[in-house]
């Protein structure tokens, strides 16, 4: 069976306390498109946020010096620097106007994720939802009583990548599938044991699932259908969750912090 991406249209406006389980499974069930055990729904960051009411007005921040100064030399708002601070772990690079932070789960990315497209009104920006996993594991079960399938989630956000121009879709949260399929120990093609392979195949999902979102287009939810986990992959010993924070490195593995 071919791998198949189905936007879900008919999604209306999400605001605070919007019930997000229920206007995805009436949009889906309206679109005749169905759901399938094994199906994954990939759902944009924006629109969860805004169910669980991550949404900031701007007038109600009071910067603070460190963060009016550097707005004022980089010709920024500065109620947004403050709310990136804010939102911060720690300050990764602070440099040639741009603000690159680890937030509270450990994802690294621009401005702490905060976004000011597509916001409820002027004046307002979204912030990334506080734990992405709970949020998939929660839209999953939602889902799994309104429509009667079991079938996993996965909730994606727009990153930059080190070293490489553009943007794609990451997976942040993830319910219901296996984040990274460990290869490792299986054999090739030609029947020579793989070693350390590694495959994101929740970032995969996302990204695939970006090509029919777009920025402007009013998909924020897609059903990926076809997809096949692949088989006899190394289980994971690391005692680590099954879900998004598994697609952090932790930092003792790396080489760059």
């Amino acid at each position: 069976m071919p791998i198949m991406i189905l936007p879900v249209p008919g999604i209306p406006a999400i605001h605070a306390d919007t019930d997000l389980s229920q206007v995805l499974a009436t949009a889906i069930s309206d679109s005749k498109l169905g759901v399938k055990a094994g199906d994954v729904l990939v759902v944009c960051q924006k629109i969860v946020s805004k169910a669980e009411g991550r949404i900031v007005a701007l007038d109600g921040i009071e910067p603070s010096d460190l963060a009016r100064r550097w707005a004022e030399a980089h010709e920024k708002d500065p109620r947004l620097v403050e709310l990136v601070f804010r939102e911060s772990n720690r300050i990764v690079r602070m440099e040639r106007g741009n603000l690159i932070v680890e937030t509270g789960p450990g994802w690294i990315c621009a401005n702490a994720g905060i976004d000011q497209s597509n916001a409820v009104e002027e004046g307002t920006v979204t912030l990334l939802p506080l734990d992405a996993d709970a949020s998939a594991e929660k839209l999953r079960e939602g889902l799994r009583q309104q429509l009667g399938v079991d079938f996993a989630v996965i909730v994606t956000d727009t990153f930059g990548r080190p070293w490489r121009e553009g943007q794609v879709e990451f997976a942040l949260g993830v319910a219901g599938l296996n984040p990274i399929e460990d290869l490792g120990g299986t054999p090739d093609l030609i029947g020579r044991e793989l070693g350390v392979t590694q495959i994101a195949a929740a970032d995969q999902l996302a990204s695939a699932a970006g090509l029919a979102m777009g920025k402007s287009d009013g998909m924020p939810a897609i059903l990926i259908r076809g997809w096949v986990p692949a088989p006899n992959t190394r289980p994971d010993e690391s005692g680590r969750a099954n879900n998004g924070t598994r697609l952090i490195r932790p930092t003792e593995n790396d080489l760059f912090r």
